[in-house]
């Protein structure tokens, strides 16, 4: 198997861990260029201590701090971003996790600029990405950007986020389960193209993730480094597959349902790991209850099938419990109604195939709807 280090250069990435050198191959690509240290008012007690060692080995770098604890990725942050990047700076450094990365990404690929990030927590799998979600007229959107060059891993500091955080990264993963099944319905059912390469990479890092829940449970820096593997290699499937498709499906389409109400209510937005952790549940149920349904209809056979090496809900739900996650909806805030709503209209997020387009189509979610509403609301 590739260490994380070779299978980030073929990617063009460098993934560095801290050493006594102070990152020496980062250190090494920024002479002569002034850096924009970007953080929110949480990362910034990491921020400004990180912008201090690059001014003491001489390279110029100065702070920037949105004014939020938990800022969103939208026209106003993208935009206050962008404004102060313009102004001589040669390179952004996010210091956090999946807003502020999201954040330096779009902005950097607007600007023509490189951008790296230090990882705050292992919270989820955008890290290497090459698209960057965000919030536009408030409505969850998907734009094109461009993969971080240098993702800066320091094992000491990430073990000092909330442990809900390592969860939400743990539930980003355990999702691969259901996206890579929704590829592989969409294939058989719609003809869409599938990247076997891209897929494999998925499936064995969701598999190498899984065989380590103990170790990652029980905190160690081999679990924990076997999570950010995942999830770093998670970036590298999109980037092969040139979409999210190997690490987004119809549970990433519920959580970004959800966001986009949480935003509409003036509510802060829970984790993204821990929305789609709870949408994963739903997608396992949906698909391991497809062969004891009476109806027939195009497609049973095969999204049957697909469903038998799943995991169960039951098995997602204990793994999530065991790192603090929720496994009930309510228990993040989500009203009744807006779960329900959501179950009839979170296909609609993205026009890409998954199990619940197979249930809208053939009007199988009013059967369904109860059902999920006792299990998981």
């Amino acid at each position: 198997m590739e260490t994380l280090t070779q299978l980030s250069e073929r990617f063009g990435i460098n993934a560095e861990y801290a050493s006594a050198a102070f990152y020496p191959v980062f250190r090494g690509n920024l002479a002569g260029v002034r850096v924009l240290v970007l953080s929110d008012e949480t990362t910034r007690r990491y921020a400004d201590p990180f912008a201090q060692k690059l001014r003491d080995r001489g390279i110029e770098a100065e702070g920037f701090t949105l004014p939020s604890r938990e800022p969103v990725a939208d026209e106003a942050a993208c935009a206050a971003v962008e404004e102060r990047a313009k102004q001589g700076f040669g390179y952004v450094l996010a210091v956090g996790a999946g807003t502020l990365n999201d954040i330096a990404k779009y902005v950097t690929f607007r600007l023509g600029l490189p951008c790296g990030v230090l990882a705050t927590a292992a919270s989820m799998d955008g890290y290497a990405s090459g698209v960057t979600p965000l919030i536009k007229n408030g409505q969850k959107v998907t734009e094109n950007a461009h993969t971080v060059r240098d993702i800066l891993l320091d094992t000491d500091l990430l073990r000092t986020a909330p442990p809900l955080m390592t969860g939400a990264g743990v539930g980003d993963i355990l999702a691969k389960y259901c996206c890579l099944t929704d590829w592989k319905l969409s294939s058989l059912l719609t003809g869409e193209a599938v990247d076997p390469d891209a897929m494999a990479l998925m499936r064995g890092a969701l598999e190498g993730c899984v065989a380590s829940l103990e170790s990652i449970r029980a905190g160690g820096a081999a679990g924990l480094n076997d999570l950010l593997r995942a999830l770093l290699v998670s970036g590298y499937a999109m980037v092969l597959a040139g979409s999210s498709r190997p690490a987004s499906g119809a549970e990433h389409h519920m959580s970004h349902f959800l966001e986009t109400d949480f935003l509409r209510r003036g509510k802060p937005v829970p984790l993204h790991g821990v929305k789609v952790g709870l949408g994963t549940l739903v997608s396992l149920r949906l698909y391991k209850r497809i062969a004891g349904l009476k109806e027939d209809f195009a497609g049973k056979a095969e999204a049957a099938a697909l469903a038998v090496p799943l995991p169960t809900p039951e098995w997602a739900a204990r793994q999530l419990a065991s790192f603090g996650c929720p496994t009930r909806f309510s228990e993040i805030g989500v009203p009744k109604d807006v779960f329900r709503a959501m179950l009839f209209n979170a296909h609609t997020i993205r026009s890409r195939f998954t199990v619940l387009t197979l249930y809208h189509e053939h009007g199988l979610m009013e059967g369904a709807a109860d059902e999920l509403t006792e299990l998981f609301y």
